[in-house]
């Protein structure tokens, strides 16, 4: 390959803008055409740690939403991610619609900005020759079908997926700003653009660390003869691309293991997961080809013997090495296997992450340089009679992702279609039973709650609620053996021991009901309801000063909790201490103005202050609320009789 020495090697001029702007809208329609089904499906599995129970997104007071960086949830040390959601919630809440709607808006913006990639690498000087003229539906069939392709659902209508369609937009972001910074005659402001979404990719995931050594390797490959001499072209530019580095390196660290979910020593060892990757990277390369059946959780699946995946580890080698050869012989090519393997490394090495070893989206950038390489291919065999194959594959792939969005329509649909395909995975009864349940099914939840826990032994949280299910159905000695059997496995669950208490309580074994709720709460020092039940006990035992302390804890754990605020103000009037009692009740009532013995508890606290005119009209209230109470009725005629006195 020829190179003019001493300059970096630019595009020839632009083609027509009006075929730039038909394939965008063209991309944008069918992105939509195949998720016009997505927008309903309910919050699953990690969206609910990351969105629904997620504290820190109800605000935006923040200039950033920051999740705890060592939770396992998705969003757990990935700030911008977290950001998206508390915008999310700003703007609508719970409303599932906003957070597909973004998703999906993330997914065509990522697709439009790898149009514009593969468009403009097609036109530099190495493919210019071969590729210019047809350089704009090349880009479109790459992007369509990269677009349209179902394995790319799990990352697009998986809520809580968006960290990686959205590390993959800067990333691609990342890219074409310093392919434009190539050509431009400005490219300071290209340069720095490259920079920002580079930055603001390594605030979103981790995969991000790759933007700039697939920068760097793409100026070497296309646009000049040597990596120094892309070095001493920009230096100041692959200066900034490295110093994003540090940030992503400070949220790492500051994360630690992401809630023993990440990381070394928790169970799976370096060569292990390596063995299991060598199996699930060849089954992404065939679902890449052939999208069937697509499973949202794999399980923890581990191959521990070599000689349980020698093909797949022949096949990767194989693979590899015709990277680097490619690298070195036909550097284009070799880019896409370079772009294949480091954006796969983080999560399909040695790195083990231990409650997700196997995971589709995964590939939702690898496979565009898998989709280029099969257009590519087709384009040099067909020429432009492979426009009709492209449309054919785009249509089978949009019609494919329409019905796996299908399975997506409820948390009981997608859970029921895991089981169906991956019979073996355990984490998925579990969930399903959990959906069952909150559907209202307690029978169909009870039968699968049974087959979850001979799955999953050893899992506190299918205990946890599997016991849940089982006190709603009012089985309770079954009940509190769950819960013990997950407080065994995991004695720091706060919720298991609450729950617990509240079982004893209905037993009317309210000593060890109270041992529960200050477990609790020394587990939660913040749990107001453990505070509010353990007082409603110690007030029953007569030791009022400790109900009156825990009263007090739990209105500050949560001044919103009518339930603590009436039970103190009871406690304080049934020792004589009215006066105090009334803000507590009036409390109670602009919390929960239906409450009928609060108006009637406060008439009565108002009636022995001498207050006789005010608790009729409470006392009023109460019997409108309550006409047929015989004792709202006896005490509103003694109130009455008192005041005409």
């Amino acid at each position: 390959m020829v190179r003019a020495k001493g300059k970096i090697l630019r595009s020839p001029p632009d083609s027509s803008r009006a075929g730039i702007f038909v394939a965008a809208a063209l991309l944008t329609a069918a992105a939509l055409v195949a998720w016009a089904n997505s927008f309903r499906g309910p919050f699953i599995f990690d969206d609910l740690p990351a969105i629904v129970e997620n504290a820190t997104i109800r605000t935006l007071a923040l200039p950033i939403a920051l999740a705890p960086p060592h939770s396992g949830q998705p969003a757990g040390g990935r700030p911008l991610v977290n950001f998206s959601f508390a915008l999310n919630w700003a703007l609508g809440g719970t409303d599932v619609r906003g957070y597909h709607a973004l998703n999906l808006a993330i997914h065509v913006l990522a697709a439009l900005t790898l149009f514009g990639v593969v468009r403009r690498t097609l036109r530099s000087r190495p493919l210019a020759a071969k590729f210019a003229a047809d350089a704009t539906p090349l880009a479109f069939a790459v992007a369509a079908l990269w677009t349209l392709h179902p394995l790319q659902t799990e990352s697009v209508t998986y809520i809580s997926q968006r960290a990686e369609s959205l590390a993959g937009l800067f990333l691609l972001l990342t890219l074409y700003a310093s392919i434009r910074g190539v050509d431009s005659r400005t490219p300071a402001r290209w340069h720095a653009l490259a920079v920002i979404t580079c930055l603001l990719g390594m605030a979103t995931k981790e995969v991000m660390y790759a933007a700039p050594l697939l920068v760097l390797l793409y100026d070497r490959i296309f646009f000049a003869r040597t990596f120094r001499e892309a070095l001493r072209r920009r230096p100041w530019f692959y200066s900034g691309l490295a110093a994003t580095w540090l940030l992503l390196g400070w949220l790492v660290t500051q994360a630690g293991n992401r809630g023993a979910t990440a990381g070394f020593g928790l169970g799976i060892t370096p060569w292990h997961y390596l063995l299991t990757q060598c199996g699930a990277l060849i089954h992404y390369l065939r679902l890449a080809f052939w999208p069937t059946p697509l499973v949202l959780d794999y399980g923890i699946v581990t191959n521990n013997s070599l000689t349980e995946v020698w093909p797949q580890a022949a096949l990767l080698l194989a693979l590899l090495g015709a990277t680097l050869i490619a690298l070195a012989w036909r550097p284009t090519w070799g880019f896409l296997g370079a772009w294949l393997f480091l954006l796969l490394a983080p999560t399909s090495s040695v790195l083990p992450l231990a409650t997700q070893t196997i995971a589709e989206h995964r590939m939702y950038l690898p496979l565009a340089a898998i989709i280029a390489a099969i257009v590519a291919g087709v384009w040099r065999i067909l020429g432009r009679r492979s426009v009709a194959v492209f449309i054919a594959i785009a249509i089978l792939f949009g019609t494919l992702t329409a019905r796996r969005n299908i399975d997506y329509r409820s948390a009981i649909s997608i859970w029921q279609d895991n089981i169906a395909k991956r019979p073996d995975s355990p984490r998925p009864y579990g969930e399903l039973a959990s959906a069952l349940s909150n559907a209202g099914r307690a029978p169909e939840a009870l039968a699968a709650y049974e087959t979850a826990v001979r799955f999953l032994p050893n899992y506190p949280k299918v205990h946890y609620n599997y016991a849940v299910a089982l006190d709603a159905a009012g089985r309770l000695d079954e009940a509190a053996t769950q819960f013990e059997l997950a407080l065994a496995q995991l004695p720091t669950l706060a919720d298991a021991h609450y729950e617990l208490g509240n079982v004893r309580h209905e037993q009317g074994r309210n000593a060890e009901a109270l041992a529960c709720y200050e477990a609790a709460i020394r587990l939660r020092p913040d749990f107001a309801l453990a505070h509010n039940n353990a007082a409603n006990i110690l007030a029953n035992f007569g030791q009022t000063d400790e109900a009156l302390a825990q009263y007090a804890a739990a209105v500050r754990a949560d001044p919103n909790l009518p339930d603590a605020q009436y039970n103190w103000a009871n406690a304080l009037a049934h020792v004589g201490r009215f006066a105090d009692a009334l803000p507590h009740y009036e409390a109670a009532l602009r919390l929960a103005p239906a409450l009928v013995s609060a108006h009637e508890n406060l008439g009565i606290s108002l009636f022995n202050l001498g207050r006789y005119a005010d608790a009729v009209r409470e006392l009023e209230i109460a019997q409108g609320l309550a006409p047929d109470s015989e004792s709202i009725r006896a005490n509103l005629a003694t109130a009455r009789a008192r005041a005409a006195r």
